[in-house]
């Protein structure tokens, strides 16, 4: 009984139809924008791109509050977790893998050997307990807890 997830989809990432909608029209075309773009990431300021493309200060800006830019931290790899169950799950990525990928595996592998200790059924529920560490609770986090929290 393997897990398999299921990718994102082949859109994801890309901006709502909703939202694009929603934005305000800009004079410049594409290729303008895109150069705009590609001078603000090189640090520029946005009055100097409007004089040097010749375009109002105006419509630079619109085109680039619309500007995607790399986050420290994406709101899609986030995990509603520990911080020591966080670290144990970075530390079993293969490389770059995508995080949910490293999560299907580890549930994959969790439920084979589930599987092969008995017949597959789960446990049955606990009532949940309420400790100062609960991370000391968890075998295999236990040790990854972080020294303060002792």
């Amino acid at each position: 009984m393997p897990f398999k997830g299921k990718p994102p989809g082949g859109g994801a990432g890309e901006i709502s139809k909703r939202t694009e909608a929603l934005r305000p029209t800009i004079l410049l075309t594409p290729k303008e924008a895109a150069e705009a773009r590609r001078r603000r990431r090189e640090g520029q300021s946005t009055d100097t791109i409007a004089e040097a493309m010749g375009k109002p200060v105006d419509e630079v800006e619109k085109v680039l509050v619309q500007m995607r830019m790399p986050r420290p931290e994406t709101t899609r790899g986030t995990l509603n977790v520990t911080l020591a169950a966080h670290r144990l799950i970075m530390r079993e990525r293969r490389g770059d893998e995508p995080i949910w990928t490293t999560m299907d595996r580890l549930l994959d592998e969790l439920l084979r050997l589930r599987q092969a200790q008995g017949d597959g059924a789960p446990p049955a529920p606990r009532r949940p307990t309420r400790r100062r560490d609960e991370g000391a609770s968890l075998p295999l986090l236990a040790e990854l807890e972080s020294p303060h929290r002792q």
